[in-house]
C-alpha cells in the first residue's frame, strides 16, 4: 500500500539524481502519486515549515494526505526550480503552492518560471515562518513555550551572548530557534499549537485555506 512517506522519499531521490532522476524514480513517483490520489504539492523550504503546516492542519481536524495534498520539504529555497519541475508541469502535473520568504520572492519567481510552473499560489512571509509565528504569539507567550519545553537554561545562556545584546526579543527568539539541530522543527509544531486559532499568521492561514 502506498504511503506519503514513500512518495516523499522517492521525490527526494528523483530530485537528487539529475534532470531525469536516477533509474526509474520518476516512474515510481508517478505511480505512487496516482495510488495516493495526489492533486496538490505544497513546496516548503525545510522540515520546520512542514511541521508548522501539518500542525495547523491537525488543529483544524484536516488530514492533508487523505485530501490528496503532499507537503514537501525541499531542503532549501535554492531547490525550488527542481522540485517545481518534478512535481508540477511538466513533471507529475500536480497543482503547486507553498510559502516563501520576502527576501527570496524574486528567486522563487525565477525558479518557478524556469520550471514552467505558475507562481501565484505561493504565500510570502515577511522574514520567515518562525518570525511570523513569534510575532503572532508575542514574545512573552513564545518565551512561555520555551520554558514549558524545558529550554529555559539554554535560552538564558543564549541571551547572555554579546551578539544578542541590543537586539529585540523577537529577533532573539527567532535566532534562538535556529541554534540547535532539530530545534526549529520541534518549535514549528509547538508555536502553532500555542497560537490562538484566530491569530494564525496570514501566510500560513491563507496557505491552508487554499488547499
Amino acid at each position: 500500500m502506498a504511503d506519503m512517506k514513500a512518495f516523499r522519499d522517492e521525490i527526494d531521490r528523483w530530485a537528487a539524481g539529475g534532470p531525469n532522476g536516477p533509474g526509474d524514480s520518476g516512474g515510481t513517483a508517478r505511480g505512487l502519486a496516482a495510488a495516493l490520489g495526489l492533486r496538490t504539492a505544497v513546496l516548503l523550504e525545510g522540515p520546520s515549515d512542514v511541521a508548522a503546516v501539518e500542525a495547523l492542519a491537525a488543529r483544524h481536524g484536516r488530514d492533508l494526505a487523505a485530501e490528496g495534498v503532499c507537503v514537501v520539504s525541499m531542503g532549501g529555497a535554492m531547490n525550488v526550480a527542481r522540485y517545481a519541475g518534478l512535481l508540477g508541469p511538466p513533471g507529475l502535473g500536480l497543482r503547486l503552492t507553498g510559502l516563501c520568504d520576502e527576501g527570496e520572492r524574486g528567486f522563487y519567481a525565477r525558479g518557478l518560471e524556469r520550471a514552467g510552473a505558475p507562481s501565484g499560489g505561493f504565500f510570502v512571509c515577511a522574514a520567515d515562518l518562525e518570525d511570523e509565528l513569534v510575532r503572532a504569539l508575542g514574545p512573552e507567550r513564545a518565551e512561555e513555550v520555551v520554558r514549558a519545553e524545558g529550554d529555559l537554561r539554554a535560552w538564558q545562556t543564549f541571551l547572555n551572548q554579546p551578539a544578542q545584546h541590543g537586539r529585540s526579543r523577537q529577533r532573539q527568539l527567532r535566532r534562538f530557534l535556529g541554534t540547535k539541530k532539530g530545534r526549529k522543527i520541534r518549535y514549528g509544531r509547538l508555536l502553532v499549537e500555542a497560537l490562538d486559532i484566530e491569530r494564525v499568521p496570514s501566510p500560513l492561514d491563507d496557505l491552508l485555506r487554499s488547499l
